[in-house]
């Protein structure tokens, strides 16, 4: 599988909630990238529970990943030690942002996409290598 854009949960909700703060963002980044959005299943639960549960955006996000715009990468369970791993290195990474991290190094190429530049900034691949990220300017 080719992965070239790495989707966290920020840019998910923005893209599908007019009113987040991200909206605007979220909609010309995504909108731009070529080919179909790589994430998780734990980012895509995130996104969902922020986008309400239960809701229409919340209805066509799950709609998007049946259609294949949004693609789920499973990097557990092989890849569960490298996620502990990376979680007890920093105190503030969940496990989605880990799975994302993770998935930065099996597809080196491929950008993060992330609202949550405060986190992201800090967290390093391969041990020490900045995380290669599309963030809000």
């Amino acid at each position: 599988m080719d992965v070239k854009a790495i989707v966290d949960a920020g840019p998910l909700v923005g893209w599908l909630n007019a009113d987040d703060q991200w909206h605007a963002w979220s909609v010309e980044v995504l909108s731009d990238c070529r080919g179909a959005l790589s994430t998780t299943e734990i980012v895509l639960g995130e996104a969902c529970w922020h986008l309400g549960g239960n809701t229409k955006p919340a209805h066509a996000l799950l709609s998007l990943v049946r259609n294949g715009a949004v693609v789920l990468v499973q990097p557990w369970p092989e890849h569960l030690a490298r996620t502990q791993e990376l979680m007890l290195k920093y105190a503030c990474m969940d496990a989605a942002d880990a799975s994302l991290v993770v998935l930065s190094e099996l597809h080196p190429r491929a950008q993060i996409i992330t609202t949550d530049f405060a986190n992201f900034r800090l967290y390093r691949r391969f041990r020490d290598q900045p995380l290669p990220l599309k963030i809000p300017a």
